[in-house]
């Protein structure tokens, strides 16, 4: 309990990210407020000269280009220069040498021609820096109607010679700021000192005849930027109320995965994996967040795997001694396979060393016994070591490409002799070839084995009305990609309770019968160990009149192999259709 308290503590913060983050985002939100205000009082008036500046060089530039190629005068020209006028709220003056007006866009064309003619002959004067304050002077003694600054009542009331001798005292404009004088033009702002206003003009040159002159008024840019602050303020405060409780939600949103990955890595050190992250987003957190979940599963995978290890290892005892029990019944069912024979050899044996059978005719039986019950061991010997080859991978599968039409007709027609002996009907009326792919030995094998199995089970079945006949029918029948070969025989099914036993070495469904004609009970077994060697499905199908076994093949190198295959449904798998068979038989 101590342990996890102090635990608990090295893992909580001295300070959360949440507090961090909001106060981060106040004093960012705060910051950038007062920098706009610090942006907009010193440098708003210097952009929006420059913007002003830009906009008359431009007209400038359309005017000097006009003049170059003589289209100054046109009708097309006029409509582009005063679209552009309209848009910089520009006059426009341009006179000629004659002082004839050559092209004018103003609503005081008067006040543009005395601009043009005081601009041309220097009659504007230039306030400098140090007369600033003589200009307030003047402008608190001077009224502001035309006719009291140049009346002799002026004369009266200012007495002071040396303030009567300053140009600034009389002049109605004033240059307060040269921006351009470099350039074939040049460009002041001027005051207007009656209409307590500014302008920007822009004047000189133009052509080799012509003089132009372009003023724009200059708006109170200072006042706009009071106002603006004084707006900026009010909303400000606004912002910081709204930002206060967003940096809040903004904080929570962002901390809220981190806090919930702290808790996640907690429990994950105290070895509990039931906590999983479950954002939904794609930031960087949610993806840390998913490799978590990820690192988590793995880790309890891991230590699962550690903590059932014991359990692996009694599991591998407790297999070896299931293997251990397997192979002594391997062995007891191989001694009592052996057990008959044996006995009979030795029976008959002693009957001939005790000279029971004096007679050559009885010798000769005897004798015959002896051989035919040693081919019988020796069969089930030779089955015993394939069936043990093929269980423990010993043999390998040569994959090739071959007709099993052709395979299935030229084995019949070897083993023709064992149906005309049993008198079985056999039907395989197959001719076209169908290739697949597959060890033929082996596949050969497995027909040989369905086969054998077919004759040695084969009983005569009445089939509407004829009369009753021992039938074997093979068919090959292609779909999907997949061989299935089918051997039917006429007879009795078997018992439902053994169908899904048949494939056990050693299992016999009838054992008298299977004595009777010397079966090794591992036929089916090796069926079953090469068809799984090719994964491939195989079964048994019970009728009416008989029963039906089957195994598949691919007809196509591509296709992929059908691992780990449930034998018991293979049994079942409905798709074994040999019922037309079945009614043939």
């Amino acid at each position: 309990m101590e342990k996890n308290l102090e635990n608990a503590e090295q893992t909580r913060p001295l300070i959360s990210l949440r507090t961090i983050f909001g106060v981060l985002f106040f004093l960012l939100m705060i910051g950038t407020i007062l920098l706009s205000f610090l942006v907009n009082t010193l440098f708003l008036e210097r952009y929006y000269l420059e913007d002003r500046k830009r906009a008359l060089i431009g007209v400038y530039d359309e005017l000097q280009e006009a003049s170059v190629l003589q289209l100054l005068t046109t009708d097309d020209f006029d409509v582009s220069l005063r679209e552009s006028l309209r848009q910089g709220n520009m006059s426009l003056l341009v006179m000629d040498s004659n002082t004839s007006t050559v092209k004018v866009w103003s609503a005081d064309e008067m006040l543009m021609e005395e601009r043009l003619y005081a601009n041309i002959f220097g009659m504007t004067p230039v306030l400098t820096s140090d007369q600033s304050g003589s200009l307030d002077k003047y402008d608190n003694d001077v009224q502001t109607d035309r006719e009291d600054i140049y009346g002799e009542g002026l004369e009266e009331e200012n007495e002071d010679d040396e303030a009567i001798d300053d140009p600034l005292y009389y002049a109605e404009f004033v240059i307060t700021q040269i921006l351009e004088e470099e350039q074939p033009y040049t460009i002041n702002v001027v005051l207007d000192r009656r209409a307590r206003s500014r302008s920007i003009e822009m004047w000189g040159p133009l052509g080799e005849s012509s003089f132009f002159l372009l003023r724009t008024p200059l708006e109170d840019i200072r006042s706009s930027a009071a106002a603006a602050n004084r707006f900026f303020g009010y909303v400000g405060v606004v912002l910081a109320v709204i930002g206060t409780f967003l940096a809040v939600w903004l904080s929570r949103r962002i901390t809220e995965p981190l806090r919930q990955l702290t808790d996640i890595s907690v429990r994950m050190k105290e070895l509990d994996f039931s906590a999983k992250y479950d954002g939904k987003n794609h930031t960087e957190l949610d993806i840390l967040g998913r490799n978590m979940n990820e690192l988590s599963q793995k880790l309890e995978e891991t230590i699962s795997a550690l903590r059932t290890a014991n359990n692996d290892l009694q599991r591998d005892l407790d297999r070896r001694n299931r293997q251990e029990e397997m192979r002594q019944e391997f062995l007891s069912n191989v001694t009592h396979e052996l057990k008959t024979p044996i006995a009979l050899i030795r029976g008959y044996a002693e009957g001939l060393q005790d000279g029971i059978a004096d007679d050559p005719e009885s010798r000769s039986f005897y004798l015959d016994t002896i051989v035919e019950e040693s081919d019988k061991m020796n069969v089930i010997v030779q089955k015993v070591l394939q069936l043990n080859q093929l269980e423990f991978g010993d043999n390998s599968v040569a994959m090739e490409r071959f007709d099993i039409v052709d395979m299935i007709r030229n084995y019949l027609d070897s083993a023709s002799i064992l149906a005309r002996q049993e008198d079985v009907k056999l039907q395989f009326d197959r001719r076209s070839p169908l290739y697949v792919w597959g060890d033929p030995f082996m596949i050969q094998e497995v027909f040989q084995n369905y086969y054998s199995n077919a004759l040695h089970h084969v009983e005569p079945r009445s089939q509407s009305g004829s009369a009753p006949e021992k039938v074997i029918d093979i068919r090959c029948d292609e779909t999907g990609g997949k061989a299935r070969i089918t051997v039917f025989n006429t007879g009795k099914p078997i018992p439902e309770e053994s169908l899904p036993h048949i494939w056990e070495k050693f299992y016999k469904v009838d054992k008298a019968r299977t004595r009777a004609y010397g079966g090794s009970g591992v036929g089916l077994s090796i069926v079953k160990a090469i068809m799984q060697l090719h994964h491939q499905a195989y079964g048994a199908e019970n009728y009416d009149n008989g029963v039906a076994f089957w195994f598949e093949l691919d007809t196509q190198a591509t296709q992929a192999p059908q691992a780990g295959l449930d034998t018991q449904a293979a049994q079942t798998s409905p798709n074994a259709d040999v019922s037309g068979a079945g009614e043939k038989a």
